[in-house]
């Protein structure tokens, strides 16, 4: 019997679409990787399984990245499977190719991005080609199960879907195309100089940067300018109450052009601000006053991206958190619903589901959530209402609420993720809240002061998140906006009993928090000027709540942006980008209109009003010019709004200035050639912030520093030296990765007064300091104190590319170990690695420690497991036997190496005998001869003089003890 493939997106929604067809089509037999019946067969992917790539040739490759393999417009894309969920497309493969298949049901979500999914699946079965099976189209906005075989009743031809699968595969491989010529345009262009400045850029990410960097423009353009609020307080007859001074005929100013500074209770001049207290103060008022009744409906459910603001205000927790918290309570828990949705409403035959969820809830120990659903059902809350259950406002998936499997064991991060979700849930269905407010106007003489009251009189949906009374109406402050004002009778004249005018300053606008920005990036539509272009970014914004986690994440870890507290700060790096992109006029890839018209036209094309040839042609000429402008950029600068340092040039005192690709001495004037001294603004790939750049000039020194990359493109840390060189007669830039053993072997006293130590040696005892770009014991250096070095501590302070901070170095002598560390690098492999840093006594240095791998499959204990576990260890005991016999056995001595020691000369051997020695063991040795012959200079105990064994070490009749390092090397062996 020939049978139908149903592909879904997601596990979960395979097992929904058995449940539902079990009653009607019989019983399904579950198999590894699928369920099946006499009529179907139910599988799923897990997201995307399939990825477009170029063909081979046209795949550049890091190393080529220049202007002469741009720009890169394959002809076709391939398919290649996406490493992780290899396994899975196998087994998907393997259930669409079998023979007894007859005919395929795409039950990815319904969506452009489900399209795609289920497309690339069926064209990657084929082998490049559709798999020639009749397709047809689950069209699911509900996951009831009676929704689900109406669906079945009702399913969609392939004809029906041509036009958005052609709209998910446009998008897609437009997204490739402007991502990867434009990453490989700019980094070309920013790598021209040398070494490998990689600057990427993309369609929403992009944009979304520049939301960012134009909001910094703005806080570093804001001059702070003084203002003046006047507040008086009044007394009544039943006692006092705040007001402060306003204009009444105050017009809020439009246009662009407009100072978004001005209010109507603000003044811009202290004398007139003066003036209106004398005029006021002691003065009688009159009294006007407006009294209405307001209500506040509860906010709508929950998507991710409204999640995700909430929690990251609320909580702190970034928008990657906030879905990985999520996708936890969808997956592991099954305490919510699918998370990555852009959707706030319920399908309209969800009535009953959320009963049951309420009926749940209020039977569930949760004793801060279950008294709240048992009152809405023993009220009848949960009713049809437009505002929730709204079928036109359910796309691919619905809101997220809670399931109807209460959960156990969550985090203390998921329970606060899983209350925030539940309390929106309850509140929703709900009454409104309901305010009495206040207006009262005191006027003395011709100045007005306004008062406002706001107080709770039936807390609605408040009740939910416990807020029962006036103390807890949001917005209220004090002064302008009191709570329960005394009351005025009617007629009443108060009088004012005190007032003040109190100086303030304008303040820059905020920056944004991952909240707002995910919020900004949500409504990018507004920013958009084209009606039509605006019209089609309204559902859609930047990015989709899938992927606006990763793209805030993306930007952090290419280090466009930093995260400071709760703050996102663009980088040295994002405004030079900005400034690039502005300069070469290819300013659409910073702009939301781009993401505008493509939702556009991918909508007309859905609607089969525009034809996928048409929109990739247009696609290749806009990837064309890009690289173009790129390419053919000519001029020496980009022009840009750049910095001038406060630190003099070093070489001439000259004033250094930025441009866009070098910090430069412009002379004493700042506007000529200078003397030559410049330095680039992006060494390895890492762009200076002005500070650093400031810091740098200054101090001729700087780091560690992360963020660098090599040619090749790997990461590493460093710290930057200014050096002088006496070929160029000025100061250049040089990397200084702490490789000091030639300081080492100068002998040159070490000075650490003034310093303070990070506590004690764990070799000797002694002070442990920071010494160049190491932690060194005192007593491993030459000192005033010690000249002869006794001791071997010395740890680098990076380490594989890890940045060793002083509290870490303290913390691993006072206990031995560091916390887990994050950023080594591994040399083999290049890849990321944790560990702590602990002291190994039996090895003399610091090492590794990681931490240990819990199994992902724990072995299964048997009902005899614990019975056998004795006579186990006593076999394995037995066979370990011959092995600790062996291994107790006596070593044959280890031969010297240049590891271990090395050869003195007879010269050498003479003084210390012949035996295989290091370097330390020479120093300290010598020194003892030294000391027991008496052989330091009486006048200049630094001095040394030779006798008639040490003339042919030293090659001479007396020497400094700075010297003595360097002249035992020349007398050591391998």
């Amino acid at each position: 019997m020939n049978k139908t493939l149903v592909i879904a997106e997601k596990p979960s929604v395979a097992q929904d679409i058995v449940r539902a067809l079990t009653p009607v089509a019989g019983k399904f037999d579950k198999h590894d990787d699928h369920f099946e019946n006499e009529h179907y067969i139910v599988t799923s992917a897990v997201g995307h399984l399939v990825e477009i790539a170029a063909p081979e040739q046209f795949d550049v490759k890091r190393g080529k990245w220049s202007f002469a393999h741009l720009p890169v417009l394959p002809p076709y894309f391939e398919l290649k499977p996406i490493d992780k969920t290899k396994s899975r497309l196998n087994a998907v493969v393997r259930l669409a190719k079998r023979k007894d298949v007859a005919r395929l049901i795409n039950a990815c979500d319904a969506g452009r991005e489900g399209e795609l999914i289920f497309r690339l699946i069926e064209q990657y079965a084929g082998g490049g080609k559709p798999l020639g099976k009749p397709v047809q189209r689950l069209w699911l906005q509900s996951m009831t199960p009676q929704a689900i075989r109406d669906g079945f009743e009702h399913l969609r031809s392939d004809e029906q879907m041509r036009g958005l699968a052609d709209a998910a595969r446009s998008r897609s491989e437009a997204d490739w195309l402007v991502g990867i010529n434009g990453t490989r345009a700019m980094t070309a262009f920013n790598s021209r100089d040398g070494g490998f400045f990689l600057t990427t850029v993309g369609r929403v990410q992009t944009p979304t940067l520049s939301i960012v960097v134009e909001r910094e423009e703005k806080i570093r353009a804001h001059r702070p300018r003084d203002y003046w609020e006047i507040h008086a307080s009044f007394l009544a007859e039943a006692g006092e109450y705040p007001g402060k001074w306003f204009d009444p005929a105050f017009k809020k100013p439009g246009g662009e052009d407009a100072d978004p500074d001005l209010r109507a209770d603000r003044l811009w001049d202290q004398r007139e601000a003066l003036a209106i207290v004398e005029a006021v103060r002691g003065k009688a008022a009159s009294v006007t006053e407006e009294r209405k009744p307001t209500t506040q409906a509860c906010g709508l459910l929950y998507d991710l991206t409204s999640l995700q603001r909430e929690a990251n205000g609320r909580f702190g927790f970034s928008a990657k958190t906030t879905l990985q918290l999520a996708q936890s309570l969808y997956e592991r828990h099954k305490a919510l619903t699918y998370p990555r949705t852009d959707s706030r409403a319920l399908p309209e035959d969800y009535l009953g589901t959320v009963k049951q969820t309420f009926e749940m809830l209020a039977g569930s120990g949760m004793a801060h959530l279950a008294p709240h659903a048992k009152t809405a059902l023993d009220n009848h809350y949960i009713r049809p209402s437009k505002r929730i259950f709204d079928n036109s406002k359910v796309s691919d998936h619905f809101a997220i609420i809670p399931t109807l499997q209460a959960p156990h064991g969550l985090s203390e991060a998921e329970q606060k993720l899983y209350d925030l979700v539940v309390r929106r849930f309850l509140a929703v269905f709900f009454p409104s809240a309901e305010f009495m407010v206040t207006t009262r106007i005191s006027k003395v003489l011709n100045h007005h002061f306004k008062t406002e009251g706001k107080v709770l009189v039936k807390p609605g949906w408040m009740a939910v998140y416990g807020k029962e009374a006036a103390e807890d109406v949001e917005g209220a402050k004090d002064g302008d906006k009191g709570q329960n004002l005394v009351p005025v009778r009617e007629g009443e004249t108060v009088r004012t009993e005190s007032v003040e005018a109190k100086g303030l300053k304008t303040r820059p606008p905020a920056r944004y928090s991952e909240a707002t920005l995910l919020g900004a990036m949500e409504g990018a539509g507004k920013l958009v000027d084209d009606d039509e272009l605006r019209e089609a970014m309204q559902e859609k914004g930047l990015g989709t709540p899938a992927t606006r986690a990763a793209i805030i994440e993306g930007l952090l870890t290419e280090k466009y942006l930093l995260r400071e507290g709760r703050e996102l700060i663009p980088t040295a790096k994002a405004f030079q980008l900005m400034t690039l992109l502005r300069g070469l006029a290819v300013e659409e890839l910073s702009k939301p209109e781009l993401t505008g018209e493509w939702e556009y036209k991918l909508a007309q094309m859905e609607q089969g009003k525009l034809s996928r040839e048409a929109f990739m042609t247009q696609i290749a000429a806009m990837t064309e010019r890009l690289v173009k402008k790129a390419k053919e950029y000519d001029r020496d600068t980009v022009p840009g709004n750049y910095a001038t340092l406060q630190a003099p040039c070093p070489n001439c005192g000259g004033v250094v200035k930025e441009n866009y690709r070098r910090y430069t001495c412009c002379g004493a004037d700042g506007n000529s050639e200078g003397c030559g001294f410049s330095f680039t603004k992006s060494p390895a790939g890492r762009t200076f912030e002005v500070a650093e750049a400031e810091a740098f000039v200054r101090d001729r020194h700087i780091g560690p520093l992360d963020g660098f990359r090599s040619k090749a493109g790997w990461p590493f840390v460093a710290e930057m030296t200014l050096k002088y060189s006496d070929e160029d007669k000025n100061w250049k830039l040089e990397f200084d990765f702490g490789d000091d053993k030639n300081a080492e072997e100068t002998g040159e006293l070490v000075d650490f007064a003034g310093q303070e130590s990070l506590g004690a040696c764990p070799v000797c005892g002694a002070p442990v300091f920071e010494h160049g770009s190491n932690y060194v014991c005192s007593k491993a250096v030459p000192t005033a104190a010690q000249p002869t070095p006794d001791c071997t501590f010395k740890s680098g302070k990076i380490i594989l590319q890890q940045p060793v901070a002083r509290e870490q170095m303290s913390k691993l002598l006072a206990t031995g170990k560091t916390d887990l560390l994050d950023k080594f690098v591994s040399m083999r492999t290049r890849r990321n690695f944790k560990a702590c840093l602990v002291w190994d006594k039996e090895a003399g240095k610091v090492n590794f420690a990681f931490e240990p791998r819990e199994s992902k499959f724990p072995p299964r204990k048997t009902a005899g497991a614990a019975a056998k576990a004795a006579p186990a260890k006593k076999v394995a005991a037995a066979k370990k036997a011959p092995a600790a016999k062996k291994a107790a056995a006596p070593k044959a001595p280890r031969k010297t190496s240049a590891a271990s020691g090395k050869q003195p000369s007879a010269a050498l051997a003479a003084v210390i005998g012949d035996a295989p020695v290091s370097r330390p063991e020479v120093v300290k040795k010598l020194w003892d001869y030294i000391k027991a012959h008496g052989l330091q200079d009486a006048g200049d105990k630094r001095k040394i003089n030779a006798d008639d064994k040490l003339r042919p070490v030293f090659g001479k009749d007396q020497v400094t003890m700075f010297e003595i390092a360097g002249i035992v090397g020349q007398h050591l062996a391998n």
